[in-house]
């Protein structure tokens, strides 16, 4: 758990809960010791409650991150208890579970959501045969919620040519995403010597920069 942070909610103050388990493998992830479920948590959720129940008055809201906060079958509950604490929540999500994915969406007042590749080439991001389709389902459902999100997409030479970049944001913006990020691969974190190797700089170019700009109604770059 993170205490406090200004920057996993947009605009407003929060504490992060990560989320063991995740049925994905990209090799650009910075938690990979969250990928595995165990039996014991490093911290209990009555802990995090305490914890955050004495944050009441100084944080705006709580975010589940992970992982994959889907992964946990204990996930609406969980957020049912932070919202008794009048807090907003938010999520960080890539989709992998899209039923309780669309369960939980009413209790969501944000969404950060990843998508990794184009949907038919998921597998060459998280090395798992058909993963692009839950991937859409979700975003389907988010984007007939209602709920406020942005997407964003791991950028890598590697696993999106700049090509790819530019027919995913296509994608995208058709089904109706306004707001869209790009976070350029860091080293920092990853264990993916083959990624590692291979410098983003100059990556993507300007050009496909203001393509990918022009295609929706907010857009950020994110270096670093």
């Amino acid at each position: 758990m993170t205490p406090f942070t200004a920057t996993d909610f947009p605009g407003l103050l929060a504490a992060v809960v990560f989320v063991q388990g995740c049925p994905w493998r990209c090799g650009y992830c910075h938690n990979t010791h969250l990928q595995p479920r165990t039996r014991h948590a490093a911290v209990t959720w009555q802990d995090v409650m305490h914890l955050v129940s004495r944050r009441v008055g100084l944080i705006d809201g709580v975010v589940f991150s992970g992982g994959e906060p889907t992964s946990d079958p204990g996930l609406a509950p969980a957020i049912g208890d932070i919202r008794r604490l009048d807090f907003k929540v938010g999520m960080h999500s890539a989709g992998t579970h899209p039923r309780r994915f669309e369960r939980v969406l009413p209790l969501l007042d944000w969404v950060g959501f990843d998508v990794k590749a184009p949907f038919e080439a998921y597998e060459r991001v998280t090395r798992v045969r058909d993963s692009g389709e839950p991937a859409r389902r979700s975003l389907e459902a988010l984007l007939a919620s209602g709920v406020d999100f942005e997407c964003r997409t791991t950028a890598h030479p590697s696993l999106l040519s700049e090509q790819e970049l530019l027919a995913l944001a296509r994608t995208l913006a058709a089904m109706g995403v306004t707001r869209y990020a790009l976070q350029i691969f860091r080293k920092q974190g990853s264990r993916d010597a083959a990624l590692n190797a291979v410098g983003v700089s100059g990556y993507p170019s300007q050009a496909t920069i203001e393509r990918i700009r022009a295609l929706f109604q907010s857009f950020d770059i994110r270096r670093g």
